[in-house]
């Protein structure tokens, strides 16, 4: 994926990056700016802390220092450690799930963009393995809290079912839809806390057909078995019939 496309989310820059410093000079920088600027320096700066000591460790010094950004600094954007944990969390999951859905409506038909959006989402943790640690393993670390945000966060994947085909004909959508959900999730939690965030779009066959079977029949799903993990959107591999198999991305 694309660095700029990437660039926004908690994780993918720097803290420290010259480039990123607050330029001092005879023309005075909006305190709004200032205080734009230093939030996003530690987004980055607590993923990257957290992803290295786990957040129980991780002390609010260290992400000021990786930040670059004083504690009253701090502590005048965040109520304290847990708080800037959340709010990181948000900043980085609104974003994600922004990528996810605009890859979704860019396909033809609910498969493809569902497909489409797993796809991104296993690039962007794959990619951004700091980012991948604080947002998806150590958001428990923050209590009842962080898993009050992690659920409310799933239930936000709901929006990929919407149109999926014969949904309102199935048994408990909501609890089906749910599962699916918690599957994903549970699966990629693994592979994160064992530290094989690197192999994760290698799962978007098997991940592809367990959300896609009980929709589309397990016929159908089962192509997606066969489908390069690996290929980039609108590539495509020979399908058992001789026929181009999608390989579209998805979350």
């Amino acid at each position: 994926m694309a660095k700029e496309t990437l660039g926004p989310l908690p994780g993918a820059r720097e803290a420290r990056d010259p480039s990123r410093a607050i330029k001092r000079g005879p023309s005075r920088v909006p305190p709004e700016v200032v205080a734009a600027t230093q939030r996003d320096r530690l987004f980055d700066a607590l993923v990257h802390t957290v992803a290295e000591k786990g957040y129980a460790n991780a002390t609010v010094s260290d992400i000021c220092r990786a930040a670059g950004v004083t504690r009253p600094a701090f502590y005048a954007l965040f109520a304290g450690k847990d708080d800037a944990l959340i709010a990181t969390y948000r900043h980085g999951t609104d974003l994600l799930l922004k990528l996810m859905e605009d890859a979704y409506r860019a396909e033809r038909n609910w498969r493809d963009g569902a497909r489409a959006a797993l796809r991104v989402m296993l690039q962007v943790l794959a990619e951004l393995p700091a980012f991948a640690a604080t947002a998806v393993v150590e958001i428990d670390a923050a209590g009842p809290h962080g898993r009050a945000e992690r659920a409310q966060l799933l239930r936000r994947f709901d929006r990929f079912f919407a149109e999926a085909p014969r949904a309102a004909d199935l048994p408990m959508p909501e609890e089906l839809v749910e599962t699916i959900v918690g599957g994903i999730y549970a699966t990629v939690y693994r592979y994160v806390a064992a530290g094989r965030v690197g192999e994760l779009p290698a799962l978007l066959p098997t991940l592809s057909y367990f959300t896609l079977v009980p929709f589309v029949g397990p016929e159908e799903a089962a192509r997606e078995l066969g489908s390069p993990a690996g290929a980039s959107a609108g590539s495509s591999a020979a399908s058992p019939a001789g026929k181009p198999a999608d390989c579209r991305i998805s979350p």
